[in-house]
């Protein structure tokens, strides 16, 4: 996946469908907050990443210092800031340590990539020590670009995530509680060979988890794995998704009702949001102002629990806006005052709170980036 949409997401990462008609409405009544964490650095696609938050509007992503080596972090509901590195952190390019997810508590889940290259799951505790664990799964393969990466965490502290084998094959995992214990799987249909596999996105209060695989011809099909001792699981896909490698349907966010957010790929390489409710009807939609060429196109990245959306989208200039998707399918679109207007700036959200808070990103004109929280 080479276009501006995944490749966003890929830096991010250092290493039958009801069509609804989108009704944009004004985005007056917000408030966005844009903030750099200290020792951010100031050249191109440096700075600070959000990438998630609670319900107390406590926050975790990462920053990329003057020399592009990851540090994770924890910024509170009055802005306060702690900076945060794991046992074992490379110092070289795209190294580092990475906050992914933060739980109600302040548990982070995340990872942690060394002097090798290699990646390793992380967990933050939530006492003012910070205290970190790193963990590997059993398999996961030592060479760079291989490992262990934690992408999402639970209130109850269970986390899913990734890890890559020694033939770069990818496999989902769930790790259980404190004790840590680890179940690994993989999806029916998954590929088995160089980059494909089973990629594991988020996971719900119950223990439900999202994601994709990619399959032998390394085409993406979405699934909901259940949390029961058989790990069933259902795979899915939008209807209007590619059958070309790179495309298909991708699950990035599940609610505690079991609502998925997520994009699908068409034939053309042009990206659409989809919803995925309970009864496993899709409804899919565009943000208005969306490109309809390859790389751009619309991305639901987070669903909370009252089925408000939030994403992003790619107009046809190739620059980035975030919106919101109501649960009566009224989209509000957005920019954060800095974000740039060249072909792959603006401005980026992953996730979004009871409360409707939103966290991101923002690409400024010089292509450095700035972290933002957006109240509704």
């Amino acid at each position: 996946m080479t276009d501006a949409l995944n490749l966003r997401r890929a830096r991010l990462l250092l290493t039958a469908g009801l069509a609804w008609t989108a009704f944009a409405v004004s985005a007056s009544a917000q408030t966005i907050t844009e903030f750099d964490v200290k020792g951010g650095g100031t050249g191109f696609q440096q700075g600070t990443i959000a990438y998630s938050l609670n319900d107390s509007d406590e926050m975790t992503g990462l920053v990329l210092d003057s020399g592009s080596v990851a540090h994770g972090f924890l910024r509170n509901s009055n802005g306060k800031i702690t900076v945060f590195d794991a046992p074992g952190a490379g110092t070289g390019f795209r190294q580092g340590t990475a906050g992914k997810d933060v739980n109600a508590s302040g548990e982070i889940a995340g990872f942690v990539i060394d002097a090798a290259g290699v990646s390793h799951g992380v967990v933050r505790d939530a006492s003012k020590k910070g205290v970190i664990t790193v963990f590997d799964v059993t398999g996961a393969g030592t060479g760079a670009g291989q490992g262990t990466a934690g992408a999402a965490i639970d209130d109850g502290g269970d986390i899913t995530g990734t890890y890559i084998d020694s033939g770069t094959v990818s496999h989902g995992f769930v790790r259980v509680g404190k004790k840590g214990k680890i179940t690994t799987f993989d999806i029916k249909g998954a590929g088995k060979g160089f980059g494909q596999g089973t990629t594991a996105v988020d996971i719900d209060a119950s223990g439900i988890i999202v994601g994709q695989t990619l399959d032998s011809g390394s085409v993406a099909h979405a699934f909901i794995r259940n949390n029961d001792k058989k790990g069933t699981a259902t795979v899915f896909n939008v209807k209007g998704a590619g059958t070309a490698n790179g495309q298909g349907t991708f699950a990035n966010s599940v609610n505690t009702s079991g609502e998925v957010a997520g994009q699908y790929i068409d034939s053309g390489g042009v990206h659409h949001a989809f919803m995925r409710d309970t009864s496993g009807t899709i409804i899919k939609f565009d943000a208005p102002g969306s490109g309809t060429s390859k790389g751009q196109g619309s991305v639901a990245y987070g669903i909370n629990d009252a089925g408000v959306i939030c994403g992003a989208f790619f107009d046809s200039a190739t620059v980035g806006h975030g919106f919101v998707r109501a649960a009566n399918g009224t989209i509000t679109v957005f920019d954060a005052s800095g974000a740039g207007t060249g072909n792959g700036q603006g401005t980026d959200s992953f996730a979004i709170n009871t409360g409707g808070a939103i966290p991101g990103y923002i690409d400024d004109s010089a292509s450095v980036l700035h972290g933002y929280i957006r109240i509704p």
